[in-house]
């Protein structure tokens, strides 16, 4: 192989890295009238959150549920905060 060969498959993978990254972007649903749609909020009874705050804190420090779990409370604001747009 070339050098030549080896730059222009290099140029090709950024390429096709830099488009699909931005295909990502641009595949939210619209409703008709332009707006973007937002996800559904599923709404937890007070005792389920009980329960689910209570099984957190067995879990060890580091724990990596408990990280997903904050990264899942954001999207949940994130997703009130559309909705209430």
């Amino acid at each position: 192989m070339k050098f030549s060969e080896r730059c222009w498959r290099l140029r090709l993978a950024v390429l096709v890295i830099a488009t699909s990254l931005l295909t990502g972007c641009a595949t939210a649903g619209f409703e008709s009238g332009g707006v973007a749609m937002c996800p559904p909020v599923v709404e937890y009874s007070r005792e389920f959150q009980s329960r689910v705050a209570a099984e957190l804190a067995t879990l060890p420090d580091g724990s990596a549920v408990v990280e997903m779990m904050a990264d899942y409370a954001v999207m949940r604001d994130q997703a009130r905060a559309c909705i209430s747009n």
